[in-house]
């Protein structure tokens, strides 16, 4: 038995006076949870596992990260698992410090099922961007496309809340001119982030509330079709 104000009520009596409570949702559709960060938080634990197995087994770098002659030879898979991977301590810690203060805020306001597939669908389109025009025979990984497409996000959300961006604006482009001009990053895979995560978020943000659902999740389909004729292309052009 469960305690009430008065009395006691039955385990099945209230399962079924839930079924018929509406599920509470953020402004933009997504359902509200006690804890709006928990799939940030998954995200990084991913992050951090994979880590760990870059530095114990031998080869397991080579085998997820993005080679852009690799993946023109069959295996798509390095587009999404690449960017689960890092190549050093310093570039874990950066790309997990920003999910951490950026991913529970867009997390919480668009719901879990919309924010696993925002950041998924940043981290296909930078990896897609990166395979595009960078070349194929040096390897490309980490998660600063997905990380940049929630920063784009961010961006899009608050702007359409009326809420001040300028400081993630100034971030956004610190970052990206530093990426332009330091050695060793990709940059192509942050604009591919960037762009992708930022064209989601729009979806979510400017769908209209009478058919908002049914809207987003068609956007998210053009937004993954655009990015998989991308990596069709590049993989016309190299083969």
């Amino acid at each position: 038995m469960i305690p009430a104000s008065v009395g006691f009520q039955c385990p099945e009596c209230v399962r079924e006076g839930n079924k018929s409570v509406r599920q509470a949702r953020t402004v933009f559709g997504g359902r509200v949870t006690t804890d709006p960060g928990w799939v940030s938080k998954v995200i990084i634990g991913i992050n951090v596992v994979a880590y760990v197995l870059q530095q114990a087994v031998s080869g397991f770098t080579f085998r997820f990260e993005n080679i852009g002659f690799l993946v023109a030879d069959g295996d798509y898979y390095r587009l999404l698992t690449a960017a689960f991977l890092h190549a050093s301590i310093l570039h874990i810690a950066l790309n997990m410090y920003a999910l951490y203060l950026f991913g529970p805020p867009v997390e919480a306001a668009i719901g879990r099922v919309r924010f696993a597939a925002l950041y998924l669908v940043s981290a296909l389109g930078g990896s897609a961007l990166s395979y595009a025009f960078a070349n194929p025979l040096v390897p490309s990984l980490g998660a600063s496309g997905a990380v940049f497409g929630l920063l784009g996000a961010y961006l899009v959300l608050n702007r359409k809340l009326g809420r001040d961006t300028s400081g993630v604006m100034a971030l956004l482009v610190i970052n990206f001119v530093f990426g332009l001009i330091a050695p060793n990053i990709d940059w192509r895979a942050h604009l591919g982030g960037l762009v992708t995560g930022s064209l989601c978020a729009a979806v979510i943000a400017y769908a209209p509330v009478d058919r908002r659902t049914a809207i987003q999740i068609g956007g998210f389909v053009v937004v993954a079709v655009l990015v998989v004729a991308v990596i069709l292309w590049r993989t016309a052009a190299l083969t």
